[in-house]
Formats: structure tokens, C-alpha cells, sequence
């Protein structure tokens, strides 16, 4: 028998309601494994498929440059405090335009450049350019950078990018050189320059609270961005965090599902990190293929090991009943009229 609470909670947040710190709380100290984790992760796909007409989309990334990085994350392989990666390299303008193009003529439905922190600010812009110029004019292309000013914001936006995805990490400024508030500004910038902004909570690992994950949520959901999600660490050898472990997908799925009911349904997107079937069973409709570096890799190109194909993840959709789908991305371009929130 499910409790009445959970019952009340899964129903208001079904009906739009946003749920308080407390009702998070309750839901995200569930196991996993119970009844209740269970209905709550059916009401999470149920909110998903309705919100987004079933329809998931498939995001693609290509990394192009690999460490060593002096925010030193303690979960990134690039890390210079790592010493995963002993030097500095970046992939060819020609290369990455190349799987750029690729990745758009698979299906992807929109593109990232992932770099890593203090690439050079000038260059990237030029690595834009050059992929705005090489993509369809209806191509929607996304940055996953580090902090920018508000007239760097204007830059990126002039070069060609429909948005950037950015979060405030859990334990950020202490896992990561990088200050919280830093974080909160480049938000603010991009939302400022007309940038669309991508977000999640994350990395999640074994040690994180209950009150970390609601305040992650919260900040996720009021920051105006047109997705959310969850995505656990990976624990990457030779990282500082590597020893600390990871949490189960199915610890995972049940998070996930609880972020989506505790987000505004205006929402649209539930992002899940790294692709696989389960994530989609519980409601997300936004996974990732990559290629190039990986902050969760060791290898310099994530497409010949852990990396998952347009292709793979447009499978993985089929197998949880989603359909995928076709031309540019609807959730980094919604209609007029949705989200509008200011950075909090």
C-alpha cells in the first residue's frame, strides 16, 4: 500500500504544482527499490511523454581539446591535478567541422562544442565560425564552455550559438577551483545575451546529501533554463573522486524522476547522463552521443571507447517507446511565450 503523502505529492506535482523543499526532500530519501520509488518514476515518464508529445530528441557533442584544465574538478579526467592527460592538445578545425557535420547528417538534433576551462576565448570563437558556417542554416549549436562575461556572452551568441549548457555542480568551489557565484553569473550572462541555457544536476555521487540534491533542484528549475535532468559521476581512475565511487543507475533513475516532478512542467526537456534505456524509461527525453574528449574518459577520443553514437541513442529511444525527433531541436528553440525566468 503506497503512503497517502506520496500518493498527494506525485498528484500535485502531476498537476503542476511545484513541489516545497520538504515534499523534495520526502521523495528523493525513497529507496529505490520500493513500491512507491516505482510510482513515482511512472508519474515521471508520464509528465515527460505528455509535456514533450513523446517525442525525445538526441543531442551530440564533440570535445575538442583534452587537459590539462587549472579548475581542476576533482571528478574530471582533465584535471591538471589529475594528471590523466599529460599535455595540452586540440583536434583541428577541419576535424572538428567534420564531426560536426556528421553529426547533423545522423540525425543529432542539435550540436555541441564541448572545450575544456581557459581555452583560449579568441580561438573558440573561430572554431564557431567555422562550424555555423559548415551546419545547415536551421542547425542549432550549443556550447558547453567555461564562465564568460556578459560581452563575452554577446560574442559567443554573435559567432553563432543558440545556447550554452552550464550548471552550478554540487559542492562547487569545493570539489572544483570554481566559485558558486562565478557559476551563477555566466547563467545570468548567457540568459542576458539572449543565449538559451541547458542545465542539470550534477555530478551526483554516493556522498551527496538529501539537502544538497533539493538546493541543486531548485537552482536547476529557477534559472530559466529549457531542460533539466540528472546525471550521475563517473568514478574516473586517477581522478581525486574516483575512489569515492558512484551511485546506480537505478539510484539514478529514481533522482531523475524526482527532479522532474519537482520542475515546472513549462519544462520541456529531462536530460540523463550517460545514455542508456533505463533513463528514458523514467521520463527523459534528452540523451547524449559523443565524440572527442570526455571529462569521464581517459582515452583522447571518447568515440572509440565509452562515447555512444546518434545512431545508439536513437535506439536506445526505440526501445523505451519514445519517438525521436526529426530536424532541429525544439526544446533549445520553444515556442514564444515559454520560459522567462531570471537567473536566481
Amino acid at each position: 500500500m503506497l503512503r497517502k503523502e506520496i500518493l498527494y505529492l506525485v498528484d500535485k506535482a502531476k498537476s503542476g504544482e511545484l513541489l516545497n523543499r520538504e515534499e523534495m526532500a520526502m521523495l528523493f530519501e525513497i529507496d529505490p527499490f520500493t513500491p512507491e520509488s516505482a510510482y513515482i518514476r511512472y508519474a515521471s515518464r508520464e509528465i515527460s511523454s505528455k509535456v514533450s508529445n513523446n517525442t525525445a530528441e538526441v543531442h551530440a557533442q564533440v570535445g575538442i581539446n583534452v587537459g590539462c584544465c587549472a579548475r581542476n574538478c576533482k571528478w574530471c579526467s582533465f584535471a591538471a591535478a589529475s594528471k590523466v592527460f599529460g599535455r595540452m592538445s586540440v583536434m583541428s578545425t577541419e576535424e572538428i567541422v567534420r564531426r560536426c557535420r556528421q553529426a547533423e547528417e545522423q540525425g543529432a538534433n542539435a550540436v555541441y562544442l564541448m572545450a575544456t576551462g581557459a581555452f583560449p576565448f579568441g580561438h573558440l570563437l573561430e572554431i564557431i565560425r567555422e562550424v555555423r558556417r559548415a551546419l545547415t542554416p536551421d542547425a542549432v549549436l550549443i556550447g558547453n564552455v567555461d564562465d564568460f562575461t556578459v560581452k563575452e556572452a554577446y560574442a559567443l551568441k554573435d559567432a553563432g550559438l543558440d545556447g550554452v549548457y552550464h550548471a552550478l555542480r554540487l559542492r562547487e568551489g569545493k570539489d572544483s577551483s570554481i566559485e558558486p557565484a562565478r557559476r551563477m553569473a555566466t547563467m545570468r550572462a548567457a540568459r542576458e545575451a539572449g543565449l538559451a541555457l541547458g542545465t542539470c544536476v550534477e555530478p551526483v555521487g554516493p556522498e551527496h546529501t538529501t539537502e544538497e540534491l533539493v538546493e541543486a533542484t531548485i537552482v536547476a528549475r529557477e534559472c530559466g533554463a529549457v531542460y533539466s535532468g540528472c546525471m550521475r559521476r563517473v568514478a574516473v581512475p586517477g581522478t581525486e573522486l574516483g575512489e569515492r565511487g558512484m551511485i546506480t543507475e537505478a539510484r539514478q533513475a529514481h533522482l531523475l524522476a524526482v527532479i522532474r516532478l519537482a520542475t515546472q512542467q513549462e519544462i520541456v526537456g529531462m536530460c540523463w547522463h550517460e545514455p542508456s534505456t533505463l533513463g528514458p524509461l523514467v521520463g527523459v527525453n534528452v540523451m547524449w552521443a559523443e565524440t572527442g574528449s570526455n571529462p569521464r574518459d581517459t582515452h583522447e577520443d571518447c568515440e572509440r571507447t565509452r562515447g555512444r553514437s546518434v545512431g545508439e541513442v536513437k535506439r536506445m529511444y526505440w526501445e523505451a517507446g519514445w519517438r525521436v525527433l526529426e530536424g532541429p531541436s525544439v526544446i533549445w528553440r520553444p515556442k514564444a511565450g515559454g520560459l522567462q525566468k531570471k537567473v536566481v
